[in-house]
């Protein structure tokens, strides 16, 4: 028998505010961090959702990695590497996008019920928070380099600097984190758009010059291996979607109002970053061009503050533009880390609380990965850039494309996958094999070939391996499997469903037993070990079920 429990009746005052009772709960429920965002909490429009997404593209390693794969490769090759990976990119990030806004929970959650298991998800847990002090590291050595040539402050001094300024902004989440990047976007679109603009306009004959470059490696035209390879170190951002996902979590709930501003604010902040991402690596290969022309040294040529410097310098005297790429830096670095910081705290949290059943607070976890990516920094990583994303991007292609592949085919085609989304601790499996198999294989097979195991000719192609496999084994596995390792039980011992006939979450309020808090109806499940309802966390916690 399915134990009933009746809907408590909950005031207005309870339903727009709870008062937590110790700080460990009110830090829990301030970002809502391993659990369903509620309708109490997200007060945002789409818009603001959006743009505060977007803040999170700031980064100026796009300029970076342009610049590399544009000398490396040549033009012609470059363009076409960074417009298939934004593709790839693009397509994947379409159904992770929509089920993180449609029922507000991260790509962790996520991946939970979409073939990964309860614990299934501890290992990509860590592959994006890997991603975020990765890329945390590569964007404050960009902003100690602007310090050190604005200011002369040195490097470890820089990379000091940089790591710890973000450190409060994130700790007060998603509230002050919409604040900074509404405010900071545009002085942020001025400085990068404005000097590119007028660089152009003034020497528009560059624009074919750049456009005939055949690379260091002088390739003649279009070459498939170089393209794949160029592919590969952009595919690696694939996992920038995460972080768009950790804010795209806090969007309103569709209605028929808002039905048009949400599916903007959805595709443009989700997969939609890619295209602002591919036009800044685009553009970091032509300034790449640009200071070669003007006999900059090759070390330089990749940092965004030599590029910008030198393009403000055709505009204004030389230490205002040193002064202005250095504002420009700043405000990129903050915009990014702060989100890189914020995302990474979650992974971090959410791989930890479920392996120890122990949930040490959010903050901890923000300052061990902004320790990991200042670690990462004082090892000069900037100078291997393009090795490192090559490589990761083998584990962030195979996670990502299984993820969008269950979602999009296995719950919507072969209906082997549930549609509504699972997460809580008791209603899954531990394990998947779905997911397990699909992204072990995807990201193993193409590790090999990145490394040359399967031969030279396949080694140019990981990315495409990863993309592929991931691709085919994920409905494959479903099929061999039945669908039986999606849900443990299908009941949570509550009568009322989670979500309405229109497949929103519902906002009934439920009394947890446990940390004496109210939480909505997504969130809570029945706990026969205590006797009542819990929440997620809670569930997440219990030394046994």
């Amino acid at each position: 028998m399915r134990p009933k429990q009746s809907i408590p009746v909950v005031d207005k005052a309870q339903r727009s505010h709870v008062e937590p009772s110790n700080s460990a709960v009110n830090e829990t429920l301030e970002d809502y961090t391993l659990r369903y965002a509620p309708h109490s909490f997200r007060k945002w429009t789409p818009g603001v959702v959006a743009v505060t997404a977007l803040g999170g593209i700031a980064y100026l390693a796009d300029f970076s990695i342009g610049a590399s794969i544009g000398l490396a490769y040549g033009t012609t090759n470059a363009i076409f590497a960074i417009i298939l990976a934004a593709i790839v990119i693009f397509l994947t990030g379409i159904p992770v996008s929509y089920y993180a806004a449609r029922y507000n929970i991260d790509l962790d959650l996520i991946s939970r019920g979409a073939g990964f298991g309860y614990y299934g998800t501890v290992i990509t847990s860590i592959i994006f928070a890997s991603f975020t002090f990765i890329f945390f590291a590569l964007e404050g050595a960009i902003m100690a380099q602007g310090l050190k040539m604005g200011l002369g402050i040195p490097l470890w001094i820089g990379y000091l600097l940089s790591s710890v300024m973000v450190i409060p902004l994130v700790i007060f989440g998603m509230k002050a984190l919409s604040k900074l990047q509404v405010w900071t976007t545009p002085l942020w679109l001025f400085l990068m758009v404005g000097p590119v603009a007028y660089l152009i306009f003034k020497n528009p004959s560059m624009v074919t010059d750049w456009a005939a470059f055949s690379g260091t490696g002088h390739y003649q035209g279009f070459d498939f291996a170089a393209v794949m390879l160029g592919a590969g170190v952009c595919l690696a951002l694939i996992m920038q979607i995460g972080e768009q996902i950790d804010y795209l979590r806090f969007m309103p709930a569709k209605t028929e109002e808002n039905k048009v501003s949400w599916w903007i604010a959805v595709i443009s902040a989700g997969p939609g970053w890619v295209v602002l991402g591919a036009i800044k690596q685009i553009t970091g290969a032509f300034l790449a061009f640009y200071l070669m022309a003007n006999m900059l040294p090759e070390s330089a040529i990749t940092e965004p503050v030599q590029q910008f410097t030198s393009v403000f310098q055709n505009i204004i005297p030389g230490s205002f533009a040193i002064g202005l790429a250095v504002i420009l830096v700043v405000i990129s670095q903050i915009k990014i880390n702060v989100t890189n910081a914020y995302s990474g705290s979650l992974s971090w949290t959410s791989a930890y609380a479920r392996v120890t059943k122990h949930y040490p607070g959010r903050i901890i976890f923000v300052i061990f990965n902004v320790s990991i990516a200042l670690l990462l920094m004082e090892m000069d990583m900037f100078s291997v850039l393009g090795k490192i994303l090559g490589f990761y991007s083998n584990f962030a292609i195979a996670w990502i494309v299984v993820v969008a592949t269950d979602i999009a085919i296995n719950k919507y085609v072969l209906g082997l996958s549930p549609k509504e989304p699972e997460f809580r601790r008791g209603m899954l499996y531990d394990f998947n094999p779905v997911g397990l198999v699909s992204f072990g294989a995807a990201a193993g097979l193409s590790i090999l070939a990145f490394f040359g195991l399967l031969g030279d000719f396949l080694a140019p192609y990981s990315p495409i391996i990863a993309l592929v496999v991931g691709f085919i084994l994920t409905p494959l596995m479903a099929i061999i499997t039945k669908g039986k390792y999606y849900l443990k039980q299908s009941h949570d011992g509550i009568e009322e469903p989670r979500f309405d006939n229109e497949g929103t979450p519902v906002a009934t309020l439920y009394y947890c037993v446990e940390c004496k808090q109210h939480y909505e109806r997504p969130d809570v499940l029945h706990s026969h070990k205590h006797n009542g309802i819990v929440c997620s966390l809670c569930k997440t916690l219990e030394k046994s079920i």
